[in-house]
């Protein structure tokens, strides 16, 4: 992988962070352009590396204009670069995510906002295979690689599901997320696209235990 995060493009990203408004961006627009142009270098061999050995059929890069409609925050621009990449098919469940800060980068993956449908079948697969899923959750990769298991999450047991449940812990949240936090110098290295594609290595297992619970039912049959 020969593409790079450079120095300057951090530098960018940190300058847009201290003069968001339009009038420095348009003045600034070939350096946004240069790094733009970088970032979306280093996303294409992400994506090499992700289809190796995983199989993606849609990698975006999102865009740095904030949709300010609806937001108290009326800055015009995001001040990071941020990319995603969809698994393929129906038996590849779990998003992946990368965003580049100014100092830092975040890789992440899971299940952000899943559908309600989605969310109760995973609720009762946890429950189901509660063993199995406390295993994988407290194994190396999940538990010391990424910190665990992360998202919103109820106060109590979901609508429906026993309070009293020794899962109830398990089945509260609301997002299930697994992330992975590098520093500045980490990001600018020659090596970091090939460090991203290992962190989404690492949530593969995790992935394809939640397909699992999404794809089949008790039963072992297709939804």
């Amino acid at each position: 992988m020969s593409s790079q995060v450079s120095k300057k493009s951090l530098k960018f990203l940190k300058d847009l962070s201290k003069n968001n408004d339009r009038d420095w961006f348009a003045e600034h627009k070939p350096r946004y352009q240069t790094a733009l142009s970088e970032f979306k270098d280093f996303i294409a061999d992400v994506e090499t590396g992700i289809q190796e050995i995983d199989e993606i059929e849609k990698t975006k890069v999102f865009r740095v204009y904030r949709d300010v409609r609806f937001s108290k925050d009326k800055s015009p621009y995001k001040s990071f670069f941020s990319a995603s990449f969809t698994r393929a098919g129906k038996y590849r469940r779990g998003g992946l995510y990368l965003a580049i800060e100014p100092d830092k980068a975040m890789v992440g993956g899971g299940f952000w906002g899943p559908e309600s449908k989605d969310l109760k079948f995973i609720r009762e697969g946890i429950i189901r295979e509660e063993e199995a899923y406390r295993q994988l959750i407290e194994g190396e990769d999940i538990n010391e690689f990424f910190g665990g298991i992360e998202g919103n999450a109820l106060k109590t047991a979901p609508r429906g599901f026993d309070k009293q449940h020794p899962a109830v812990d398990l089945i509260r949240n609301k997002q299930y997320l697994l992330m992975k936090h590098y520093d500045a110098d980490r990001v600018v290295s020659l090596d970091f696209a090939s460090t991203v594609v290992s962190t989404f290595k690492k949530m593969l297992p995790y992935f394809n235990f939640m397909s699992e619970l999404l794809v089949f039912d008790e039963n072992g049959i297709e939804r």
